[in-house]
């Protein structure tokens, strides 16, 4: 038989993906603005409380979206470059949690 018609005619779907819900820089500023992290701590488990995140998918990257003027200890599962730079320009600090750490 052709190997045309030996090859699958759909999609790839990888089982061992990793999915992250996105939460930008300027989303994070808008909430300290408003009060919404005591001691300026940042986890994902105040994200839900928050409804920033569903607990379905509860592993949470930051994205360096927007700009972050607030002093903030983020802690989630993943971190872009720029967000770790906005982060810690703004005074703050970056704690990686590991995937049996979600919220």
């Amino acid at each position: 038989m052709p190997l045309y018609r030996r090859v699958p005619k759909f999609g790839f779907k990888n089982i061992n993906r990793v999915d992250y819900l996105p939460v930008n820089v300027a989303r994070l500023e808008e909430l300290a603005q408003q009060g919404a992290f005591e001691d300026g701590i940042v986890t994902p488990e105040i994200l839900i409380k928050l409804g920033v995140i569903s607990k379905a998918r509860s592993l949470v990257k930051i994205l360096g979206n927007g700009d972050l003027h607030s002093k903030l200890t983020v802690k989630a599962n993943a971190f872009s470059k720029s967000a770790v730079e906005k982060i810690q320009a703004s005074g703050g600090s970056v704690e990686v949690l590991s995937a049996n750490q979600e919220g």
